[in-house]
C-alpha cells in the first residue's frame, strides 16, 4: 500500500515536472534570458541553448510524459485491484482514477504556475531538461528523423530559424504588445516603430523641397551674399551660378566668419566659390537607413538630393533623419513654421506641404503615403486630376476642401478627420461620385463642388 501511494506520487511529481519544463521553456522570455546572459548567469545560457534545439526539447518531454503517465496509469490498476480486488471494471476505474489525478496534479496546476513564472522556471529545470535531452537523444533522434521523413513526404519542410522579413515583423509586435498608455512608453513605441521604418523611406519623403530651400548666388556681389549667409538660420548654404541646379559648392558659415577674420573683416578679394565645400549629390530614391550609414561613413551632415535626371530636388541633413526617429528638434535659430491650424470644429487648415508622416505621427491617423509625401499630393493622387478652389474629396473617411491654389499646386487644405466631420445638408444633390483607384479598392472618393463666395475668383460646375 505505502509502496504504491509513494511510487504515484513520485510518477505524478515526475509527470509535473515534464509538463511544467515544456511549458517554461517555451513560454520563456528570450529577451530576459540574454539580459542574464550579458550578465553571465550560467543558467539563462542553458535556457538559450534549449531554445536553440526546441525539437530535441519537446520530443525529450513528450516521450518523459508519456511513460510517466503509462506508468501512471498501470500503478494505479495494480494499486486498485490489490486494494478492492480484481473485477471486471476495475481497469476502467483505474483510468479515471488516474485521468482526473494526471490532469489535476499533473497537467493544469504545473502548467498554471509555469507559465505564470515562465522565467524564474525554466532557469530552475534548465539543468535537468539538458540531462534528460542527452539522455534520450538516440530516441528523440530516431523519432525526429521518421516526423521529418513524413513531412517531406507530404511536401512540407521545416523552418527552424525565422527570416529577416519575420524577424522585423516580431520585433514590431513586440514593441505593439508592449506599447501602453504612459506618454513615455507611447514615445518610445513611435521612435522604435520609425527606427524599423526608416529603410522603406526614401529621403524624398523628408527633404526640403527646393522650392523652400536657402541658396546663395556666387554671382552676386561679396557684400550681399556674405549678408545673405549671415541672416540666414542655417549654418550650410548650397552656393549656385547662374541656374539653381547648378550647384557648385555649400557654404559654411564657420568657414565664411574664418576667411573674413583672416583677412581683417574685409570682403575684398573673398571668393565665397573657394570657401564653399564640395556638394554631396544622392538621388531621390535612396532610403534613410542607407543615408544615415552614409553620412556616418562621410563624417558628413548635409546632402543634395537629385532626380535621375540630374535636377535639383531637395537637400537633406542629418538632423533630419534624426527628426524621422525621435520628433521634431528645435534650436534657437529654427524657424518655426506654422503649417497646421486647428479649427473650433475639429477641422484642420494645413499648407499643402505638411507631410502626411507629421500629420500621422502628430494625430495617429493613418492616411498612406506610398503614393504621395505631401497632404496636396495624396489628394492630387486620389482625385487624378488638379484641383479647383472649393471643391471637396473624401477618401479614406477624410474630407478635404481645396481652399487656396496657385498655379497648379494646392496652397491650402482643411482637413476633417472621419470622426468631426460634419453632416452637410443636402449633400446628397451635389455630391457626385466617382470610382475608387484600383490601387484602393477599399478608398471611397466623392467629390463635391461648392461655389465659391463672391469676389474670390474661383470656379464652380461639374467635375470633370
Amino acid at each position: 500500500m505505502i509502496v504504491y501511494a509513494i511510487g504515484l506520487i513520485l510518477l505524478l511529481v515526475c509527470s509535473g515536472f515534464f509538463s511544467g519544463s515544456e511549458t517554461a521553456v517555451t513560454a520563456v522570455s528570450r529577451a530576459r534570458m540574454q539580459a542574464l546572459i550579458s550578465q553571465g548567469n550560467k543558467r539563462a545560457m542553458r535556457v538559450a541553448k534549449l531554445h536553440e534545439k526546441m525539437e530535441k526539447v519537446i520530443a525529450t518531454v513528450l516521450l518523459g510524459n508519456t511513460f510517466v503517465n503509462a506508468a501512471t496509469a498501470a500503478l494505479m490498476t495494480a494499486f486498485l485491484s490489490a486494494e478492492f480486488g480484481e473485477r471486471g471494471a476495475m481497469p476502467l476505474i483505474a483510468a479515471g482514477v488516474a485521468t482526473a489525478f494526471l490532469f489535476i496534479f499533473a497537467e493544469v496546476l504545473p502548467k498554471t504556475f509555469a507559465i505564470n513564472n515562465a522565467d524564474r522556471f525554466s532557469l530552475a529545470v534548465a539543468p535537468l531538461v539538458q540531462f534528460f535531452v542527452t539522455l534520450t537523444y538516440p530516441v528523440t533522434h530516431v523519432t525526429q528523423l521518421i516526423c521529418s521523413g513524413f513531412l517531406r513526404l507530404f511536401g512540407l519542410k521545416i523552418v527552424n530559424e525565422p527570416g529577416a522579413a519575420e524577424r522585423i515583423e516580431e520585433l514590431r509586435g513586440a514593441i505593439e504588445l508592449h506599447a501602453g498608455s504612459a506618454e513615455e512608453i507611447q514615445d518610445t513605441g513611435q521612435m522604435l516603430h520609425s527606427i524599423l521604418d526608416l529603410d522603406d523611406v526614401p529621403v524624398s519623403d523628408i527633404m526640403v523641397h527646393r522650392r523652400n530651400m536657402t541658396m546663395l548666388d556666387a554671382d552676386l556681389p561679396v557684400e550681399e551674399i556674405v549678408n545673405q549667409a549671415l541672416s540666414s538660420p542655417h549654418t550650410r548654404i548650397p552656393v549656385y551660378r547662374g541656374d539653381p541646379d547648378n550647384i557648385v559648392g555649400v557654404l559654411h558659415a564657420k568657414a565664411l566668419l574664418r576667411a573674413m577674420h583672416a583677412n581683417q573683416w574685409k570682403l575684398d578679394e573673398l571668393d565665397v566659390v573657394a570657401l564653399a565645400g564640395k556638394p554631396w549629390f544622392i538621388p531621390d530614391s535612396t532610403d534613410l537607413l542607407a543615408q544615415l550609414e552614409a553620412f556616418r561613413a562621410r563624417h558628413e551632415h548635409f546632402a543634395i538630393v537629385v532626380d535621375e535626371y540630374g535636377a535639383l530636388m531637395g537637400i537633406v541633413t542629418l538632423e533630419d533623419i534624426l527628426e524621422e526617429i525621435v520628433g521634431d528638434i528645435s534650436d534657437e535659430h529654427d524657424i518655426k513654421v506654422s503649417g497646421v491650424t486647428a479649427e473650433a470644429d475639429g477641422s484642420y487648415v494645413m499648407d499643402g506641404t505638411v507631410t502626411l508622416r507629421d500629420l500621422n505621427r502628430e494625430f495617429g491617423w493613418q492616411l498612406p503615403d506610398e503614393h504621395a509625401s505631401t497632404i496636396a499630393g495624396l489628394v492630387m493622387y486620389e482625385a487624378r486630376r488638379i484641383p479647383m478652389v472649393g471643391q471637396v474629396f473624401v477618401f479614406y473617411g477624410f474630407r478635404f476642401e481645396i481652399l487656396d491654389r496657385r498655379r497648379n499646386q494646392i496652397t491650402r487644405v482643411k482637413l476633417t478627420p472621419p470622426a468631426t466631420e460634419p453632416k452637410a445638408e443636402g449633400a446628397t444633390a451635389d455630391a457626385t461620385p466617382t470610382a475608387a483607384p484600383a490601387s484602393a479598392p477599399n478608398t471611397t472618393v466623392t467629390v463635391k463642388i461648392q461655389p465659391k463666395k463672391s469676389g474670390g475668383g474661383g470656379t464652380t460646375g461639374a467635375a470633370a
